[in-house]
């Protein structure tokens, strides 16, 4: 089945998952049946789905007309066969009970048509063991969307033993067509990708703390301060649900072994019925304050110890072909917010002494679970790493934040963490002013365009758990010294430089925009400077540049309020030169910058040169205008834009 021929989806299971799977499939146009085992639960699930839609409209992340459109494409009902009488895809999200999905697939496949694509939602169950239920192992694969789905970008596209590439590739045609990012698992592996890396993790922080080598407040201040991570491991255990982490991890435990044995830290907990948020206390209290993870109780022996751990996991996934290093640390980065990857992380740190880490806790304990896994031992014995490095072992050979190419004459850097927003880390910093160096170096670049991946932002602001170390006022000073001065890198480069901005443009991400040469928005952007919500102010030159584009007052107006203002009125202000529509954005974005590529190279300079000494000196910037102007004089350049004015053509300037 091609996906241009799904047209109903049938939705099994109306719990958190299933409902919200049924709303981003409705969104997405197709008609949708949601079932459930009996009327009061279905009812639920569709009032959910009725409730999503409205928040959304409400925010103005959709309009009112297309909420109401998708929920007239919902259909709760009862009855199986009902429900996937005239479905193309059945996508199944029961309880995570092998029994009870091979019991649902034993009646679907009585009543769903021939052809129909069955995909389970499950997050760490077998799909071969699931598809032997059924009447089709080859159109058969998992489709792990994450909670909830309709905020999460991430679905882990599974291949069982069976699975058709057709059917693999349909389901990541249609995980596209819902507005997520798929990332394909080439074989059935417990966990697939990211529970393989995020339970075993969770269970050494859970292991720390038992056997008494560290606190609860040590391990969460280690994860979410010193790794980076979105928030502490015991945080996210709370988060998560301590039963549903525990079903995890024993299902790991019974597939893959002893390594793999689940910590008996939560046991107790769970007995009491201590959960996590949804209970009201787990390892924090929540009806007494909630989390509290301190920033200043980070341990480095800890975040070794995390790190070797995720490093071990993914040298077993990379070795077994479930997949590679970059397709499990972008489902590390959409599926659980880590700002890296857990194989970029390993990297960073070095996997010869992740190994020695490793090796001396086997040694000291016995204990599999530390027994380095053999691709790991190789390439660290051969001083390699997860990603391949220079020609002289420098480092990483691509950037890591940022997809920086040259397009024509246009170099183009593309702020790559759209997991994260886009949010700017000091790494996207030293990348930034390396991208600069770069493109000034090549001949071939003559203008730049700066934008942000994803649909959703251009760079919403500053990442504040990659930054956290910067909380001593020394530290801070600094940072914002290096930002400033390489965000004004922009300003400087002889080349004209846009930034296109599509989503949200926030903090330090408006204040990066600022120092481009002209601004083109799409009508769904937002801007702000926002930073006075936190209690803080612009750090990275925009209490001068934003006055000097909108005027003290305007400025003033943006600072202090901390309001998000629309593309349209930032128009209306002299910030943004061009507005428009979101499905014009990227080629509007390009034909401006190749527009400015075509100018003449040495008269741009001077001009923006001309521009920022008059920023500090008015009479400086009048004496440099009027050099600049006589050095054009005479020029090549200046012969060929007359010659092309009289001949009515379009000059072809060569910058000289």
């Amino acid at each position: 089945m091609d996906l241009d021929e799904v047209e109903t989806i049938a939705v099994l299971g109306a719990g958190n998952m299933g409902h919200g799977i049924a709303e981003v499939a409705a969104m997405a146009g197709y008609a949708v049946r949601l079932r459930d085992i009996n009327e009061e639960l279905v009812q639920a699930g569709y009032d959910n789905v009725a409730w999503s839609l409205d928040k959304l409209a409400e925010h103005d992340q959709l309009t009112a007309e297309a909420a109401e459109a998708a929920l007239e494409r919902v259909t709760p009902v009862v009855d199986l066969g009902e429900a996937v009488a005239d479905a193309d895809v059945v996508i199944e999200a029961v309880p995570e009970r092998m029994d009870i999905k091979r019991e649902v697939y034993a009646e679907v496949v009585e009543h769903a048509p021939e052809g129909a694509v069955f995909a389970s939602n499950t997050s760490s169950l077998s799909i071969t063991e699931l598809a032997a239920a059924t009447d089709r192992p080859e159109r058969f694969c998992g489709m792990h969307f994450f909670n909830p789905p309709v905020r999460m970008p991430l679905v882990e596209v599974i291949a069982g033993e069976a699975s058709s590439e057709a059917t693999l590739a349909l389901g990541e045609g249609l995980a596209e067509s819902m507005g997520k990012t798929p990332v394909r698992v080439r074989k059935d592996s417990p966990g697939f990708i990211v529970n393989r890396v995020l339970v075993p993790l969770m269970n050494e922080a859970a292991w720390l703390v038992y056997d008494d080598e560290a606190t609860v407040a040590e391990v969460d201040s280690t994860a979410k301060f010193d790794l980076s991570l979105p928030m502490g491991l015991f945080e996210l255990s709370d988060q998560v649900g301590l039963d549903v982490g525990m079903d995890v991890a024993v299902y790991l435990h019974d597939v893959l072994g002893e390594a793999y044995e689940p910590c008996p830290l939560s046991e107790a907990k769970i007995e009491a019925g201590d959960l996590g948020r949804k209970t009201g206390a787990g390892f924090y209290d929540y009806e007494d304050g909630g989390v509290d993870v301190p920033p200043d109780e980070g341990r480095g022996d800890v975040a070794d110890r995390l790190v070797a751990v995720m490093a071990n996991e993914v040298a077993k996934l990379v070795a077994a072909d479930v997949a590679d290093p970059p397709a499990i640390d972008e489902a590390m980065q959409l599926g659980a917010g880590f700002p890296d990857g857990p194989a970029k992380m390993a990297d960073s740190r070095g996997l010869e002494a992740l190994v020695a880490v490793l090796e001396e806790r086997f040694e000291s304990t016995g204990h599999p679970r530390y027994e380095p896994a053999a691709l790991l031992v190789e390439r660290a014995a051969a001083g390699e790493g997860f990603y391949p490095t220079d020609e002289d072992g420098s480092g990483p050979a691509t950037y890591e934040t940022l997809d920086v190419s040259i397009e024509g004459a246009v170099g183009r850097i593309v702020i790559d963490r759209p997991h994260r927003l886009n949010t700017i880390t000091v790494e996207l910093i030293d990348e930034l002013d390396a991208a600069i160096d770069q493109f000034e170096a090549d001949d071939r670049v003559r203008a730049i365009l700066l934008t942000g991946a994803g649909d959703r932002a251009f760079a919403a602001g500053v990442d504040m758990n990659a930054l956290s170390g910067s909380a001593e006022p020394l530290l801070a000073v600094e940072l914002s010294r290096k930002g400033r001065r390489t965000f004004g890198r922009l300003e400087e480069t002889p080349m004209p430089v846009v930034a296109g901005i599509d989503g949200y443009c926030l903090g330090g991400g408006m204040e990066l925009s600022l120092c481009a040469d002209l601004r083109i928005a799409s009508e769904r952007s937002t801007f702000g400077q926002t930073e006075h919500n936190l209690g803080i102010m612009p750090g990275w030159g925009g209490t001068q540049r934003l006055a000097r584009l909108v005027g003290e007052s305007r400025a003033k107006e943006i600072i202090f309020t901390a309001d998000q203002y629309d593309a349209a009125t930032m128009a209306d202000y002299g910030l943004v030169s061009e507005v428009v529509p979101v499905d014009e954005f990227e080629s509007a974005a390009m034909a401006l910058a190749e527009k400015l590529a075509a100018g003449p190279p040495i008269a741009q300079k001077y001009t923006k040169r001309a521009m920022l000494a008059g920023r500090e000196s008015p009479a400086a910037g009048l004496e440099l205008e009027s050099q600049a102007f006589g050095t054009l004089i005479g020029t090549e350049d200046m012969m060929e834009g007359i010659t092309a004015f009289l001949s009515d053509r379009d000059p072809e300037f060569e910058g000289r």
